[in-house]
Order: structure tokens, then sequence, then C-alpha cells
């Protein structure tokens, strides 16, 4: 058994190459093997966002805070809030974030295989994301 106290591990800046705008990720925990799954709670501020990405083995969202977005390719925007989980399915391409207006907390729970959690694209245009 293993407990990770609450503020034992530090809050981090959502790195560029993956978010647009401003995005704090506080981990949660790291598989230790055989198990494969990851978590961490990432709070997007209003605007911030994603990148368009992949996750080889899938990833589920359960909003905790605030009001945000997600879209598949080629589907339509949703919005989510506190109490929403939100299952991506692996290989689904896929962004999430915040409102244009309202921040929003999720934690986010994916897997890894060979190595990789994600595989990051091309950012959310501006004609994708509804302001």
């Amino acid at each position: 058994m293993d407990i990770q106290r609450s503020g034992s591990q530090p809050s981090g800046p959502g790195p560029a190459e993956y978010f647009t705008g401003t995005v704090r990720i506080d981990p949660l925990f790291q598989a230790h093997y055989p198990a494969r799954a990851n978590g961490a709670s990432v709070t997007f501020e209003p605007g911030a966002r994603t990148k368009w990405h992949t996750h080889p083995l899938g990833q589920t969202l359960i909003v905790t805070a605030g009001c945000g977005l997600v879209q598949r390719w080629d589907g339509p925007v949703e919005r989510i809030r506190p109490g929403d989980v939100v299952s991506i399915a692996p290989g689904e391409k896929h962004w999430h974030g915040a409102t244009a207006t309202t921040a929003m907390t999720h934690i986010a729970i994916h897997e890894t295989l060979d190595g990789k959690t994600a595989d990051f694209m091309e950012p959310v245009s501006s004609e994708q994301y509804p302001a």
C-alpha cells in the first residue's frame, strides 16, 4: 500500500507543447508495474485547453469544478460540468479545456502503453474553439 499525501507532489504548469493558455497540473498517482494507470488533477483557466491529441489506451475525465468543453474530431463541442464523466476511446482524436469565461478542473486518468500516455498534435484553432 502507498498513500500519496495531499500536497506531497508539487503542482506544475501545463507545457506549451500540449496546452494553449494557463494550465496547472497536480499529479495524483503514477502507475507501478504491472499497473498502467496514471492520474492527475488538471485546472484550465478561462480559454485554456489541450491541443488535439489521442491516447493509445483511452482516457477518462472526471469533472470536479467549473465548466468546460470537450470535442472529438468531426463531432460537436460538448459542455461538461462537475460530476460529468467523459470516456474517450483509444485513438480517438479530441481536445478538452475550460470555456472562454469559466475555469474548469478535471481528474484525468489514462494508461501507459510502450512508455506513452498521449500523442499531441495541432492546436485547437480559434475557429474550432467557441469563444
